[in-house]
């Protein structure tokens, strides 16, 4: 089974009740059972922290745990060397995701000091951009038929 873990960062813990213009309405923890029931065949895991070295040290505990990462690190996206510095280093693949359009938003939120060192982004597609992430790591964890 594809072991996935999702980690949120900080306040997207008031995800349904943060400016919901920008955010939406649904929680995560509502979102996270449709994704679970969308897909039954993947084990996802999922932490949420507004602690940079929390995040951190969960990143570190995901090696030889997890196939695959999906990130959103909110507001450390654009601060934390540190967490670009774990992704690296811990040998899962990351995709970072962000439920805004990050690059139609504020001028700082248009640098991801994590980008560089994640697989792929997926911005601005609300919350299906977690299942989209999900759907990449089960596409790439499948064998080809021919």
């Amino acid at each position: 089974m594809l072991r996935l873990t999702i980690i949120n960062g900080p306040n997207l813990n008031l995800l349904g009740t943060r400016e919901p213009g920008i955010y939406g309405s649904q929680s995560f923890t509502d979102y996270l059972a449709g994704l679970r029931r969308e897909f039954p065949e993947v084990a996802i895991t999922y932490y949420q922290s507004n602690i940079e070295g929390e995040l951190i040290n969960h990143l570190h505990s995901c090696m030889g745990n997890a196939d695959g990462i999906v990130l959103n690190a909110g507001g450390y996206t654009h601060t934390s060397i540190a967490l670009a510095d774990a992704i690296a280093a811990i040998g899962v693949p990351v995709i970072e995701v962000h439920i805004s359009n990050v690059f139609a938003r504020e001028e700082y939120r248009k640098t991801s000091f994590i980008a560089s060192k994640c697989r792929g982004s997926i911005s601005g597609l609300g919350m299906n951009g977690y299942a989209l992430a999900v759907r990449h790591f089960i596409t790439i964890s499948t064998p080809e038929t021919t």
